[in-house]
């Protein structure tokens, strides 16, 4: 069992900002940050699972619930700006609240964009980095990627909108990232007509992540 607690801070133009920090307990001195897609929760596969990972590893989980889908956002136009401060207010918040020395930060998709602001934080220097379907059509995401001094898993599918063969070319020239390409999968690193191959992939990532 786990101890489950749900917060929101004060975010872009003043929405709240809801988050959850799952923990085992009250010592750990290891935090994982969970930074979702737009429409890919926390609660959706690679995210969940990734979630129990860290949990058994007895790190804290920190799960940013941005929600950029619903009402308040109607003709929202600067998502991009609103996760990079929104997220910052919440790491801001939870660390100013507890220590802790060792992090690693997952992001999935639309997440990527606050990772590749998040990681210039001193605070992460040394903080390990999961990618996953990175926006690398983006050059804030790319060039993050391209520059980083942090270990990082990148994964990402060749079906997926956001790969290209050209920009993906850069990721892995960075002696930094661990990189897997994996075919014929989407932007859900899934396959679009094949569940029972999708569970395989999933079971492969979260092995992956499980390892880094």
């Amino acid at each position: 069992m786990f101890n489950v607690k749900t917060q929101t801070v004060k975010g872009y133009k003043g929405l709240d900002i809801p988050f959850k920090i799952l923990s085992k307990g009250e010592d750990s001195n290891n935090l994982a940050i969970i930074l979702p897609g737009a429409g890919y929760s926390a609660q959706a596969p690679l995210l969940h699972y990734s979630t129990g990972v860290f949990i058994n590893k007895s790190f804290d989980v920190l799960q940013v619930n941005y929600q950029y889908n619903n009402k308040d956002y109607a003709d929202f136009s600067e998502v991009s700006e609103a996760i990079k401060l929104d997220v910052k207010n919440v790491l801001d918040y939870v660390l100013s609240n507890k220590s802790y020395k060792n992090f690693y930060l997952i992001g999935k998709s639309l997440g990527t964009i606050a990772m590749s602001s998040e990681l210039n934080r001193e605070t992460f220097k040394d903080a390990k980095a999961v990618w996953l379907t990175p926006l690398i059509q983006r050059e804030d995401v790319l060039s993050a990627m391209v520059r980083t001094h942090n270990n990082s898993l990148c994964i990402i599918g060749d079906k997926d909108p956001c790969y290209t063969e050209e920009r993906y070319s850069k990721v892995i020239e960075n002696p930094h990232i661990i990189s897997k390409l994996i075919p014929n999968v989407n932007h859900g690193l899934e396959y679009d007509e094949n569940a029972v191959e999708s569970i395989d992939i999933l079971k492969s990532v979260i092995a992956e992540i499980e390892q880094f």
